[in-house]
């Protein structure tokens, strides 16, 4: 955009500064609207945009304060500046606090005024690329609320897209808090069974008995507590998804009768004599290594076939530790809605641990982290002071350190080390490679590799 294209609205009741206004910033190009009105400068403000607004304080109407916090909400982009000959230390902190770009009090030197006007217009445009850049990174890196630019999680964001059209039986696996139920929600509510429901059900959190009722229903009569007839959760899914959390918690009697209802599309209740069809997706998941449970004869070899139509393994925090600053900004926005704060990032400092971190508790961990952050945080960012001992004092640990505490392989240490690499340069894969003494193709295969 060229300097002649950015528009100033002057609002003065003194039409003779509005001339002087006016001939002055013309005179560099800018494209200027000038009122003597502060009503009218009310009802354009509410129809045009501007790049810089300037306002006397006292004016006859509207005061030049109120037309500011007009302008916050009509144009909360565009930064006013207030001009006044009767300025005093009050009336300007009022107006920073209101959210002024700038208060100069008359007369003022011409030189002063196009230095501020030139300096707000560079803080308008960088806050209309910041914002533009926010919603390009939520439209590329989110897929409902799941969050991350990094390979593993492309990888998952493609294969949800692949499948959800579909009705097959998928099992997602990974370590608690790595957002598994998110991604089930993601495939439901990107594919044809959107429009039908999407039950949600912990396995390990409802006792046995319980969750055969449950999840089949019962008829009236069937044991003492049954008065009436119920339908089980899993009718209720029908022509929906039926998510099944920590589905190794489930008692083998139960994985049997789910086995019949995947196998024959049909559900019987308790106390019933006869079968309903039903037709519902299955989507389970689990934080355990099931083959280990099935050795063990904890779980049903042939059910996991059945569930196992597609898997996804999703993986741990500390493997996509690039997508740390991106889960951090997404956090740091919902928290600030949530707890009415203000925070406006992450300090080198705090973000530097929060990057060394190991994240036992993956996504879940982090979230905790940041809203306890925010929650306590004094200043406008967050430091290190805001976050857990445990996470500064591991943050700080070196990477070889952790590496020998947690006997890592060659492997695991180069990928990190890689990571760590890639995160420090923002991403740039030219300057990682440089700093890594790797060609980029070799960079992309390992990469890939991870």
């Amino acid at each position: 955009m060229r300097e002649e294209e950015y528009r100033v609205l002057i609002v003065d009741d003194d039409p003779e500064m509005c001339q002087l206004l006016s001939d002055v910033l013309r005179g560099e190009g800018f494209s200027v609207t000038s009122l003597d009105d502060s009503l009218e400068a009310s009802k354009v403000l509410k129809k045009e945009e501007f790049d810089v607004i300037i306002t006397d304080l006292k004016m006859r109407g509207i005061k030049g304060l109120d037309l500011l916090e007009e302008a916050g909400k009509t144009a909360p982009l565009t930064p006013v500046i207030i001009i006044t000959a009767f300025g005093t230390i009050e009336s300007a902190i009022k107006a920073m606090k209101m959210g002024a770009y700038d208060y100069i009090t008359k007369p003022f030197q011409m030189d002063e005024l196009l230095l501020i006007v030139k300096k707000a217009l560079e803080n308008r445009l960088l806050k209309r690329d910041v914002v533009r850049l926010k919603k390009e990174v939520e439209s590329r890196y989110q897929f409902h609320q799941l969050i991350g630019k990094s390979p593993s999680m492309q990888k998952v964001y493609d294969l949800i897209e692949r499948i959800s059209d579909t009705s097959s039986n998928v099992l997602i696996t990974g370590e608690s808090g790595t957002g598994k139920e998110l991604v089930a929600k993601a495939i439901h509510y990107n594919g044809i069974r959107k429009e039908a429901p999407f039950i949600a059900v912990n396995c390990a959190a409802i006792p046995e008995t319980l969750l055969e009722s449950e999840l089949f229903g019962y008829k009236k009569g069937a044991f003492t507590d049954a008065k009436t007839d119920k339908k089980g959760l899993i009718f209720e899914a029908h022509e929906g998804t039926l998510f099944l959390d920590e589905i190794t918690e489930m008692p083998l009697t139960l994985q049997a009768k789910l086995l019949r209802v995947i196998e024959g599309k049909e559900v019987r209740p308790l106390g019933d004599t006869h079968s309903y069809p039903v037709d519902v997706r299955v989507i389970s998941a689990s934080n355990r290594d099931v083959r280990s449970l099935i050795q063990q004869g904890r779980f049903r070899e042939d059910l996991y076939y059945r569930l196992k139509v597609i898997d996804i393994e999703l993986p741990p925090l500390r493997e996509r530790r690039e997508d740390i600053p991106l889960l951090g900004r997404h956090f740091i926005d919902r928290f600030n809605r949530e707890l009415r704060k203000n925070i406006s990032g992450i300090s080198e400092e705090a973000l530097r641990c929060l990057l060394n971190y190991s994240w036992p508790g993956n996504v879940r961990e982090l979230e905790n982290v940041i809203q306890r952050a925010i929650t306590l945080s004094q200043h406008g960012v967050i430091l290190p002071e805001d976050l857990p001992v445990f996470v500064v004092q591991e943050g700080e640990e070196d990477l070889v350190e952790r590496a020998l505490r947690e006997k890592y392989t060659i492997e695991q240490l180069e990928r990190d080390y890689i990571r760590r690499v890639l995160t420090e340069v923002g991403g740039n894969k030219s300057r990682a490679a440089e700093i890594l003494g790797l060609d980029r193709k070799t960079l992309y295969r390992k990469l890939q590799e991870t």
